[in-house]
């Protein structure tokens, strides 16, 4: 059996609509009345009790993301219920005795709150408990004994046992039926609670002699469908004289009591007489029919009627009693009456919190007013005991909103922000109004949840790095590092190059930049004299969605080392052929005239360096000149002035070397060659100049025809020795004539220079060709003893050779010749002779009379330099 829905409570049906305007006003109006379901009470476990979700206006879709459950305060209201996750009704979880919930209360329900999430939300749920006529009228004694006397006239009533039943309403209400008997009837007497109180009504005079006793059956019958029953036997014994029941002064007594009272405290004093004498006029007291934790709290003095607190009170358990007291004479006549009593709450509970819900973390871009969190604040004290008031403490962007059933909502105050607190930590106090106040609190931690909020922040919006040229690849310029305020992917930064100028360079392949550590490292080497400063844009971006990004500016400027020598402009360097003429370095000359004084001004030497600063420092010095104390250059200025006054006896051509040096480390430097001529005008020094280049031709001429008629003379030379030689060995015989030219001939070519010579006249080679002597052994061939190189001056002046060592090598082929014998030395011819300025090589002869030999020689005198120009020739 499952209840039914008030048409009272909510929205009306329940229906599903698809408009989401609808929804919203489906919502509103669930937040804002109280849902209300009804239910017999007994129902078993899994009984619908209504459509939950549909109530709420929830469709079977929204389920899953809703998450719609149920929430209490109370623990036993939680095992109740429970909400279907698939289509959201709600339905029992466990048997509910409304006897057990409520007691003898005349309404029950049971309060709880639904949740939904996304977004967070509570609504009331209120389900009545209907009785059910479960329970039987049931009477505290299976037997009433009454004594009645037989002196007692008709028409006297009896009081009897009232029964009792645990339902309420009309299950509860009870009439009473009587076993027929003609001497006894019964009469119901309606009390002022709408009870009926059941009474022995005497219908004719007792003969104790004829019946001394009688048995009847009482009958309790409840309202409820169908009725249930309780019986209880009425046993009556017929005595003598005790005709006067017992009277209570009240029919009901009422009183108040605090829960917080004593156990031992007394309640109420009731009091009854009775008009006989004697024993039975003895007056004892008892409860009547109530409940055994009824009968635990409370108990009467049988003698004196006085009732007594045996167990504190709970104004939240039971708010009153209603206590049947009966007064029973010494004749067994009874009499009975009603004790309320009202507990009168105070203030012993303090307010109950219980978190219902909490959405953490919550993001920090939630909108103001979301809610984050619900409570159920509950005080179970009445009156202002239980009016609670709620606040937070501590200092959070959170604020409490109270809201229909005891529930509270956390909502967010103002705009959260993880980076300056990841977390709140609150404390919810809850206060009621009673004297003296009672309150509790709870802690409540709400996280907060990163959003990519923050945009990645340098340290610097510009930074400035030096870098010398000539680096190397992959030099770490700088660092540049960027902070993100965000958590997790949100805070990790990479870097990237997204621009830059370098001038005509180009910024993009001189940097790059590692994306995890953002260092800037060289790509390649930087020159100064091309890009002296560049500037990169340098981009940090997170790893957010979407992601945020900054930039910073990277200045490079590029640092100047000494690696360029000075260029001189002026005068200009020698031209490529005129490189090869000896002692040519330039051809820019300077017209001087004679009467020129000191400090007059002969030329300047301009020269330039790319380098910058200090490297670029020019310094001028003179280092060469035919008249050095004729000329100065300025240090700084690299003007060329005269020193003193020019004299006539100053040769007409002069040569200046300056050198120019910078002031970087290590100093760079060039020369410049100025060549000045003295004369008094520019037609005069022409003639000069003309001479200059007329002379390098006439040089250059005269040097071949003087190596032709070397050549021609050197022939005739050889000729005319061989000539003679031969006719002289003619007239010596063929012995003689084959001694020079036979195989046993030595021939032993040389020259001797001096290690060092100076500028004049090349130094005088000679050569030798002698006879071997005779074989004295023919059939083994020594080799000739080797011929010492000979100075010139002594080939000049015809001394003899000295003995040769016994060491020299000799001709292979040839036996060692008589060391005793003489030895002939045949100075070799001199030819020629030129000075070194004018003639680059030279021809000398050496011949014996039959041969010689014609060389070509280097001016420095080196006979590996020297070329064969023609055999030997035989004569």
């Amino acid at each position: 059996m499952s209840g039914g829905r008030r048409a009272s409570g909510g929205p009306g049906g329940g229906r599903a609509l698809g408009l989401g305007a609808v929804l919203l006003w489906l919502c509103w109006r669930a937040a804002a009345e109280r849902l209300r379901y009804s239910m017999a009470e007994e129902l078993p476990r899994g009984s619908l009790v209504g459509p939950l979700a549909r109530d709420l206006g929830l469709s079977a879709d929204e389920l899953p993301a809703r998450k719609l459950r149920v929430a209490s305060a109370g623990k036993k209201q939680l095992k109740f219920f429970t909400v279907s996750e698939e289509n959201g009704n709600l339905y029992v979880s466990e048997r509910l005795d409304r006897e057990e919930l409520c007691g003898e209360s005349l309404s029950c329900s049971v309060s709880f709150e639904a949740l939904v999430h996304n977004p967070l939300n509570v609504f009331r749920v209120e389900v009545a408990i209907e009785d059910v006529n479960d329970n039987s009228p049931s009477f505290s004694k299976a037997v009433l004994d009454l004594e009645i006397g037989e002196l007692i006239p008709p028409g006297a009533r009896f009081p009897l046992e009232m029964a009792h039943d645990e339902d309420v309403g009309s299950n509860s209400l009870l009439t009473y039926q009587l076993s027929s008997n003609p001497s006894f009837s019964l009469a119901l007497k309606e009390s002022e609670d709408g009870s009926k109180q059941p009474e022995l009504v005497l219908e004719r005079a007792l003969d104790r002699e004829k019946q001394s006793s009688f048995e009847l059956l009482l009958t309790a019958v409840d309202g409820g469908e169908p009725m249930r029953t309780g019986t209880v036997e009425v046993r009556i014994n017929v005595t003598d004289a005790n005709d006067n029941p017992p009277v209570f002064s009240q029919d009901r007594y009422s009183t108040s009591l605090r829960e917080d009272a004593l156990p031992g405290s007394e309640v109420l004093k009731v009091s009854a007489s009775d008009a006989d004498a004697g024993t039975n006029a003895h007056i004892t007291y008892h409860f009547g029919k109530m409940p055994a934790k009824v009968l635990q709290q409370f108990v009467v003095d049988r003698e004196s009627g006085t009732i007594t607190l045996q167990e504190p009170l709970d104004f939240e358990n039971m708010r009153a009693f209603s206590l049947p007291v009966e007064a029973r004479d010494g004749g067994g006549l009874v009499a009975h009456c009603k004790v309320e009593v009202e507990v009168l709450d105070v203030n012993d509970n303090a307010p109950e919190i219980t978190i219902l819900s909490v959405s953490s973390p919550v993001p920090e871009d939630a909108p103001v007013g979301t809610v984050v969190a619900l409570l159920n604040i509950h005080d179970p004290d009445s009156g202002e005991n239980g009016e609670v008031s709620c606040e937070l403490s501590g200092e959070a962007p959170l604020s409490i909103v109270a809201s229909s059933g005891g529930s509270s909502k956390v909502v967010t105050a103002s705009a959260l922000d993880r980076e300056q607190a990841s977390e709140h930590r609150v404390t919810v106090v809850a206060r009621d109004r009673g004297r003296p106040a009672l309150w509790s609190s709870r802690e409540l931690l709400l996280e907060v949840s990163d959003v990519n909020d923050n945009a990645p922040v340098f340290e610097e919006a510009s930074y400035s790095a030096y870098v010398r040229e000539n680096n190397a690849v992959g030099l770490l310029v700088l660092r540049v590092v960027a902070r993100d305020l965000d958590a997790g992917a949100n805070g990790r930064v990479s870097y990237w190059l997204s621009g830059g100028s370098a001038g005509a360079a180009g910024a993009a392949p001189l940097v790059s930049v590692e994306a995890r550590s953002g260092a800037v490292y060289a790509q390649r080497s930087l020159d100064y004299e091309q890009c002296r400063e560049f500037s990169v844009a340098v981009r940090a971006q997170d790893g957010g969605s979407p992601a945020r990004s900054s930039t910073a500016t990277v200045r490079v400027f590029v640092l100047d080392q000494n690696d360029n020598a000075p260029r001189v402009l002026y005068p200009p360097p020698p031209a490529a052929s005129g490189a090869a003429s000896a002692g040519s370095v330039g051809s820019a000359f300077e017209v001087v005239p004679r009467s020129a004084s000191s400090g007059y001004l002969v030329g300047k030497v301009v020269a330039v360096d790319a380098d910058a600063g200090r490297n670029a420092w020019l310094s001028y010095e003179l280092v060469q000149a035919s008249e050095p104390a004729l000329f100065r250059v300025g240090l700084q200025s690299g003007e060329v002035r005269t020193a003193r006054a020019v004299s006539e006896r100053d040769a007409a051509k002069q040569r200046l070397v300056a050198v120019v040096k910078d002031h970087g480390e290590p100093a760079l430097s060039a020369t410049a060659t100025l060549h000045v001529v003295l004369a008094e005008s520019l037609q005069e020094a022409l003639p000069e100049l003309s001479e200059r280049a007329a002379g390098a031709e006439a040089a250059g001429e005269l040097q071949f025809y003087l190596v032709l008629a070397l050549a021609l003379l050197s022939a005739l030379l050889v000729l005319s020795v061989a000539l003679a030689v031969l006719a002289r060995l003619r007239r010596a015989g063929p012995p003689a004539v084959l001694r020079c030219l036979g195989a046993q001939r030595l021939s032993l070519a040389g020259a001797a220079f001096p290690a060092d010579f100076c500028e004049g006249t090349l130094p005088y080679s000679y050569n030798l060709c002698v006879a071997a002597p005779p074989r004295a052994n023919p059939e083994a061939a020594w080799p000739p003893p080797p011929l010492p190189i000979v100075p010139a001056e002594e080939l000049v002046a015809g001394e003899p050779c000295e003995k040769p060592s016994p060491n020299s090598s000799t001709v292979a082929g040839e036996p060692p010749a008589d060391p005793d014998a003489p030895q002939v030395c045949k100075p070799h011819v001199l030819l020629f002779s030129f000075r070194k300025e004018t003639l680059s090589s030279f021809l000398w002869v050496s011949g014996d009379g039959l041969g010689g030999e014609c060389w070509s020689m280097s001016p420095s005198g080196d006979e590996k330099a020297g070329s064969l120009l023609s055999p030997r020739v035989h004569i």
